[in-house]
């Protein structure tokens, strides 16, 4: 199993305050269709922190049902680490050929802390895990002493690192550090999607990409063009798509402009995202509707 490419990361649509089952299935085929290298249910995307340990399991199952021969990861972190080897459990049931695991926390993580929760995870499953690294969200930052502590554990096939510098030379440089401390067997793999064309570019071998749960042509443009040398093509595309990550950073989030496309394309239901979170207004998905028009992203 190799940890490159694009992977992409559907929502986990919700009805009625419950899993849209027919919702995920649709998802998760689309992206099995469209040819993307992975598919990781239950990233912050899927609103993994937001489910329970049932509710993640039925999606855990319903993505490698509906996958194909596409690889599925699946998301395990909680705030405890019991939980986290129960998802973990439950996720290789279901058929998961690897983890994705963020260091979630209330109360402040150290860095012992951290390693020790991938240690534990490691040495009780059978498939590799992904190192997922989201202070945004998680609220704790890894250095790369961690990087390089926890790459050294057998298992870790992957580190999911957050957005690169903007400038190509300084990201190069900021991708070249983390890989001076994992072996060459760990991959790294970008997120934030207004800078995956640059991290692909900078030396990252994988982009976990949100808009490429819901568009995932779009994603698979970029990321072809990068895999076969031409980043020109590919940072130019990114740079055509200026308006939509603009969107992501001015409209609540990457989450809320997503969920708000797939309801337009009726892909799910509206209002599909988990209470409290209220998604787009009337307005601000007139503005985002007007946004896909524009760009194309229909086509």
């Amino acid at each position: 199993m190799t940890f490159t490419g694009l992977s992409a990361f559907p929502l986990t649509p919700l009805v009625d305050d419950a899993v849209d089952e027919d919702g995920v299935a649709t998802l998760v085929r689309r992206l099995s269709a469209a040819g993307v290298d992975s598919i990781t249910a239950l990233g912050s995307t899927g609103g993994y922190a937001y489910l329970t340990r049932q509710e993640r399991a039925t999606v855990a199952r319903l993505a490698v049902e509906h996958a194909g021969s596409t690889p599925v990861f699946v998301g395990i972190g909680a705030l405890r680490t019991s939980q986290v080897l129960a998802h973990a459990e439950d996720a290789q049931r279901a058929g998961a050929a690897g983890l994705l695991l963020a260091p979630m926390t209330y109360q402040p993580l150290t860095a012992d802390d951290v390693f020790t929760l991938f240690r534990t995870v490691v040495e009780n499953s059978s498939v590799p895990v992904i190192v997922y690294d989201n202070p945004g969200t998680t609220h704790f930052t890894f250095g790369l002493d961690l990087y390089a502590r926890i790459a050294e554990l057998p298992g870790i096939a992957s580190i999911k690192i957050p957005g690169v510098p903007a400038d190509l030379a300084e990201a190069r440089e900021h991708v070249a550090r983390i890989r001076a401390v994992v072996p060459e067997r760990v991959t790294i793999g970008v997120s934030g999607d207004a800078a995956a064309a640059t991290g692909l570019a900078a030396g990252c071998e994988a982009w976990y990409s949100v808009i490429g749960g819901t568009l995932p042509e779009l994603a698979l443009r970029i990321t072809r063009a990068a895999r076969t040398g031409d980043h020109r093509a590919a940072l130019a595309e990114s740079e055509r798509l200026t308006p939509l990550w603009e969107a992501f950073a001015t409209l609540g989030g990457s989450l809320r402009v997503t969920a708000a496309i797939a309801e337009q394309r009726g892909l799910v239901r509206r209002s599909c995202l988990p209470l409290p979170i209220l998604g787009l207004d009337d307005a601000e998905r007139a503005h985002v509707a007007r946004l896909v028009d524009a760009l194309g992203l229909d086509s």
